[in-house]
């Protein structure tokens, strides 16, 4: 179920290829089947980091149990080098939050994960 929500400050030619891309890599770097993956890409010129318009961006990472300090250093590495070579945003122009809610507290087909899992 892992939920992937970008927001960059530059110019993306083809978003629903990128967003195609990050999904993909997401998958990859998370050991998750693409068909749980949910990827949202936003471009906003007003985005700042460090004071300034420079290229920047903020990536939130949402999935249930794989997160945990030493993954979170691999998905980092991962997912900060695709954003600078697909986009050239540098490691240091962002933030990636990762967060992982708890099975009863992300919904999912009228009902939570809490649930879906005791079955």
């Amino acid at each position: 179920m892992p939920y992937l929500e970008l927001m960059v400050n530059v110019d993306i030619k083809d978003e629903k290829a990128f967003a195609l891309e990050l999904s993909k890599v997401g998958a990859e770097a998370l050991g998750k089947p693409e068909a749980y993956i949910t990827v949202s890409v936003t471009v906003n010129q007003t985005l700042t980091f460090a004071g300034t318009f420079d290229p920047a961006f903020s990536l939130s990472v949402v999935s249930l149990d794989n997160l945990g300090p030493e993954q979170n250093e691999k998905y980092s590495a991962i997912l900060s080098k695709f954003l600078d070579d697909k986009l050239g945003i540098p490691s240091d122009r962002g933030y990636i939050c990762f967060q992982d809610p708890g099975r009863g507290y992300l919904g999912y087909k009228g009902t939570t994960f809490a649930t879906i899992f005791k079955s």
